[in-house]
């Protein structure tokens, strides 16, 4: 089998639109490492019922959880294995600007300017897209308890401020995919096709958008 010209993938994009089901698919084909993102926040289910003060503390655990995993993967070996991630480190500061308030927002930008500079680049970023419709059918379909009280609203914030920062993002080679008329889950051509374009990309920003079977 083939390897990938790439050591380091992070793949991005807003809750429920398939990156860590897709960092998984790629970690079995490729023998890949996953680096994935701690979901077991003790103050997720205190944010999404909107409690006081659960944004704050909810989105400083994660800025040290994710830095605490992106220093293991500074410390790795990048030349032999390859890491798979299913996010970025800026992910953070997406979030926090979506749901901090600017008082918050100023401490909160000291520690993350602090904490980024030791914090490795992928060599590819893959940024996956869905439409609200699909990316609510599919937190429905995985089920976790804390999601449940999702909004329509929050998802288009979230989906509209990953537009934002993926239109001028330069750092990395960016393949942005579009996945509402693609299940590369359950289909097997689906994931090939995805494949090779992810082997195939390049500098730059190139963009997918598969038409479904």
């Amino acid at each position: 089998m083939e390897a990938l010209p790439w050591r380091h993938i992070a793949v991005e994009g807003p809750i429920g639109v398939g990156k860590t089901s897709l960092v998984t698919l790629l970690a079995k084909r490729f023998k890949g490492t996953k680096i994935l993102e701690d979901v077991d926040n003790p103050f997720l289910d205190d944010f999404y019922k909107d409690k006081r003060g659960a944004a704050f503390r909810c989105q400083l655990f994660f800025l040290l959880s994710r830095y605490d995993q992106q220093r293991g993967i500074a410390q790795g070996d990048l030349f032999t294995e390859l890491i798979l991630a299913d996010y970025t480190f800026p992910k953070d500061k997406i979030f926090a600007y979506l749901t901090l308030d600017d008082s918050e927002l100023m401490i909160y930008n000291r520690l993350y300017e602090l904490l980024r500079e030791t914090v490795p680049k992928p060599d590819l970023v893959i940024y996956l897209q869905a439409g609200i419709d699909t990316l609510l059918k599919r937190i429905k379909k995985r089920g976790r308890a804390y999601e449940k009280s999702i909004s329509p609203q929050y998802l288009q914030e979230l989906s509209e401020a990953y537009s934002h920062y993926f239109y001028r993002y330069d750092e990395t080679p960016l393949l942005v995919v579009n996945t509402n008329e693609i299940d590369f889950v359950e289909k097997p051509a689906h994931f090939d096709q995805l494949v090779g374009q992810i082997r195939n990309a390049q500098k730059g920003t190139q963009y997918y958008v598969p038409l479904g079977s």
